[in-house]
């Protein structure tokens, strides 16, 4: 992959967990967690249809398609959080996203009733996150692909991370766009 291809593909880096998550590293993410529902909304509010329909990279989703998939994909983490707080070490649902980006909803749906299923998503998990214990943080889910085991604290990161991803996304092509 080119240099210009990753930098549009990955414009933050790829995620990467930290040797040690503490108290405020998870308080930074959380954070991000919170924030990201308005300040989508706020960089996506004055797009229209044309904009929402171009896609952020040479064969990538459109900016449609990715609002879609960050409330799809953050309804998938919510439910993630719920199974490995509730049950020991589930496997998880995997889903393919590639296949729900390609749904007719999230290649035709006005964008905003999924900024409102972020931000209602995002104020439950929030305050979820915002009332575990030290071992609550330490319990963990499998991926049933490559049946990789993910406590929650990294996974509060692997999901900050994913927004934050995602959101540079659609702000890189604004801006390259010169539309912001």
């Amino acid at each position: 992959m080119g240099i210009l291809m990753n930098q549009l593909q990955y414009p933050i880096g790829k995620f990467e967990r930290p040797t040690q998550i503490d108290a405020a590293q998870i308080a930074e993410w959380v954070l991000d967690l919170e924030s990201l529902p308005e300040r989508l909304q706020r960089l996506v509010q004055n797009l229209d249809t044309l904009q929402l329909e171009t896609p952020y990279r040479p064969d990538g989703w459109t900016v449609r398609q990715l609002i879609h998939h960050i409330a799809d994909s953050h309804h998938n983490s919510y439910i993630r959080f719920k199974w490995a707080l509730t049950e020991d070490r589930p496997v998880i649902k995997a889903y393919d996203e590639k296949a729900w980006a390609a749904l007719f909803d999230s290649c035709t749906a006005p964008v905003q009733p999924s900024l409102d299923h972020l931000k209602v998503v995002h104020h439950k998990l929030v305050y979820l996150l915002k009332g575990l214990s030290v071992s609550d943080l330490k319990r963990t889910f499998i991926h049933p692909e490559g049946h990789v085991e993910t406590s929650i604290e990294e996974n509060i990161g692997r999901y900050a991370w994913h927004g934050n991803h995602h959101f540079a996304h659609i702000q890189k092509l604004l801006i390259r766009n010169g539309w912001i």
